[in-house]
């Protein structure tokens, strides 16, 4: 049996859709073994998937192949959860919010404005200007 990465990661409810787990292997959030995938990639037993979901690197090892969605009582047959306590402490870290204001009367945001909103918001997730990813 072959099984996709991103209709895997759905079955063993790393992600709420297939869509998401697609979306995500696009975006680069998803690696297996260290490396890029593309959502298509198959998945073989022993690969170890890192799958980023907000701030927190979620890690699992494949222990057997699965082509239908689990319930989550069912999905430790086929998935290890490898995740560090550290990146788990992440979740009950105090959220910070803060509000985008923008004047009254100012329009929607330009392409410029845009970028700059979503480095802000990329920065403060993970703590990672956007230049320095690289």
């Amino acid at each position: 049996m072959e099984v996709r990465i991103d209709k895997y990661l759905w079955c063993i409810r790393v992600y709420k859709s297939r869509t998401d787990a697609t979306d995500a292997c696009k975006g680069g959030k998803v690696k297996v073994n260290g490396g890029d995938v593309k959502p298509s990639r198959p998945v073989q037993v022993g690969d170890v998937i890192t799958a980023r979901k907000g701030a927190v690197c979620y890690t699992y090892k494949v222990l057997d192949l699965v082509d239908k969605r689990q319930g989550a009582a069912n999905v430790p047959p086929y998935a290890q959860n490898l995740t560090p306590e550290e990146e788990l402490l992440k979740l009950r870290a105090p959220v910070e919010t803060f509000f985008l204001k923008r004047d009254r009367g100012a329009g929607r945001p330009t392409k410029k404005d845009r970028r700059q909103m979503d480095s802000l918001w990329n920065e403060l997730d993970y703590g990672v200007p956007d230049d320095m990813d690289e």
